[in-house]
């Protein structure tokens, strides 16, 4: 992933680049496995609950497209927070979107990512 200078881009925990590193290449048993037992993820308002639910959820969303994901912004909100921007280019409708992935971190496991579109 590349980054944007125009947007800040503090240094991520190994927790958020693992899960992203694995994520870009649509591998849902890694990207799934950065996330607690009891985990939440939220995408467009979407609630996924448990790492199971989790997993599937990263499995199949987008499968029906094609895109690239590129990092172009990253930052720490406190020592548990992190949001991440990633701008997506495909074959879904609108053919660009840039998203912003706000990660809850506790005890090296992701226990809640909310994904939403990203405010300018």
């Amino acid at each position: 992933m590349t980054h944007h200078g125009d947007l800040r881009s503090d240094p991520l925990p190994i927790t958020v680049r693992g899960f992203l590193a694995a994520h870009v290449v649509r591998d849902a048993d890694t990207a799934s496995s950065f996330f607690a037992e009891d985990a939440v993820a939220v995408d467009q308002g979407e609630s996924f609950r448990g790492r199971e639910q989790i997993y599937a959820f990263l499995r199949d969303a987008g499968s029906e497209f094609e895109y690239t994901t590129e990092q172009i912004g990253a930052a720490r909100i406190d020592d548990d927070h992190w949001v991440v921007t990633l701008r997506l280019e495909g074959t879904f409708p609108g053919g660009v979107a840039e998203l912003d992935y706000r990660f809850t971190i506790r005890e090296e496991a992701v226990t809640e990512l909310v994904i939403a579109n990203h405010k300018s």
